[in-house]
Parts: structure tokens; sequence; C-alpha cells
């Protein structure tokens, strides 16, 4: 079986020679953390399928069910105009998966993500994927690369946060929405389709990602747990909520690009 994901690869590639100095501990931690053996074993079992179909098998995979809710609000597959689709974003894996499952079928695989570059290590989910690095020497990319996915004839998923949720006060709730799906839906007469996924993450993980957004900025720790976090919510069932499509014509200049995002955030979560 050929491992896709490959912790001692990583570390070598990272580390170069310095990579044997760390402690095998660590590695077997690391190795346990990212279920390295349960994900290269879907991977193989999955290597055949391309798209939506692999979205639908890592969701049988993960013994996953997933009821939706508004689905007639989602605009006919014979439109020829095409959306954003924009969501929170509460689990940082099984939600992407899921929504891009019920949009693909829809669609019939007419959609991308905007996504973190570094999935574009899943075979199965490359296809699907226009990868961003906003950082190193890929992020002067980034804005062109945004604006092909826009200028292109597919629709697009985005999650505005970035991060995952995370836990404020108690509450459960993206960070701040990113202006992009605003400024681009706008330039290319894009309607906007909101989205609510109904989910969470463990008590660590909120605790976790915290502690690592107050004193760790520069890494996001909190992302190396998102696959055990994915594993933890096996055998659940998520509810997907889809809201009717906002004109792009809404967006106007009565309030800035950040204030009409803090807009349609707010109707995501008006849909739970």
């Amino acid at each position: 079986m050929e491992k896709v994901i490959d912790i001692d690869k990583i570390l070598k590639d990272k580390l170069g020679k310095k990579a044997r100095w760390v402690p095998r501990p660590l590695v077997w931690w690391l190795k346990h953390i990212v279920h390295e053996n349960q994900v290269n074993t879907h991977l193989w079992q999955s290597r055949d399928l391309k798209g939506t179909p692999w979205l639908k098998a890592t969701i049988d995979f993960l013994n996953v069910k997933i009821e939706v809710k508004g689905l007639e609000n989602l605009p006919s597959k014979d439109d020829p105009r095409r959306y954003t689709f924009v969501s929170n974003h509460p689990l940082g894996g099984i939600d992407g998966i899921a929504i891009g499952s019920v949009i693909g079928e829809h669609y019939n695989d007419n959609f991308r993500y905007l996504v973190n570059d570094l999935l574009m290590n899943l075979p199965g989910l490359a296809p699907l994927c226009i990868p961003i690095n906003k950082t190193g020497k890929n992020g002067r990319d980034f804005p062109a690369m945004v604006e092909a996915g826009f200028q292109g004839d597919t629709h697009i998923l985005m999650f505005p946060a970035g991060l995952c949720s995370r836990r404020k006060n108690g509450v459960i709730r993206d960070l701040e929405w990113k202006k992009t799906f605003i400024t681009k839906s706008v330039e290319t007469q894009r309607d906007v389709v909101p989205i609510y996924f109904e989910g969470r993450n463990s008590n660590f993980f909120y605790r976790l990602s915290n502690i690592s957004d107050r004193y760790v900025k520069k890494i996001n720790i909190a992302m190396l747990f998102l696959s055990d976090e994915m594993f933890k919510n096996t055998g659940n069932t998520f509810t997907i909520t889809i809201g009717k499509p906002i004109p792009w014509q809404t967006f106007s200049k009565e309030k800035t690009p950040m204030e009409w995002a803090k807009f349609v955030k707010d109707k995501v979560y008006k849909l739970a």
C-alpha cells in the first residue's frame, strides 16, 4: 500500500538530517494523532475515485450521516449562472466533505473549493480544489488563483473564516469572515448562497485552539489535531441547512465589503 500521508517523510522533508534527532515517541504520537494508518488505508481503498464519488466514499468510511434542509434553495443545475456558496466551518474536515458532496451531486462535480494547498495531497479531492497559499513562495500567486477561480465556469465553495470555528465565552462560532467572497462575487456577478453546518469539535480542541491562537500565533497547532477530531466524530449525524440565494446586487456601497461579509455570516447563523 502506497503511503499518501507519511509522517517520517514529512519530517525528513521539513527538517532534513535533523529529522533523525526527533524522538521516536514523538513521531509515533504524531502518527497516532493524524491517524496515519487509517487515513492511508482509506486513500488506498478509494484510490480510483475522484471528485464527488470520493467525497461520498469518505463519508461512508467515517460512518457519518448527513441530513439536508432547504435543498430546494439550491439553484437549478440547468441555471447558466454561477454561484458562490459560503458556510460556517465548525469542524475543519467533515463539514467541507459533506457540503461538497451535496453540491457536487447536485451540479455533477461542477464546483471548486478554495482551499489550503495542503489538501492537494489528497488525490481524490485535488480535482475539486483551487489551492491557495497566502504565505511563502506561493503567496504572490494567491490573488491570481482566486481571480481565476471566480472568473471560471464552476461554482465556488468557500469557508470565509479560513480557520475552523473557535469557542469564545462558551459560544462556538467562526472567527471574522474575510471579504474576498463579497468583492469577487460582485465583480463576477455571482449570487451568494448561505449554508449553515451544525456540528462541533471536542472541548480539548477548543481549549487548545484558544491557547494556540493566543500564545503561538505563527503556527496553527490546532490544525494538527483536525484529523483526530474527524475520527472523534465518526458515527454522528450532521445537519446542513441551505438558505435562499442572496443577489449580488445586494452588496452595494452602503456598506463596506467587510460589513457585507459580516451581514452574510449573520444570515448563515440565523439558519441554525
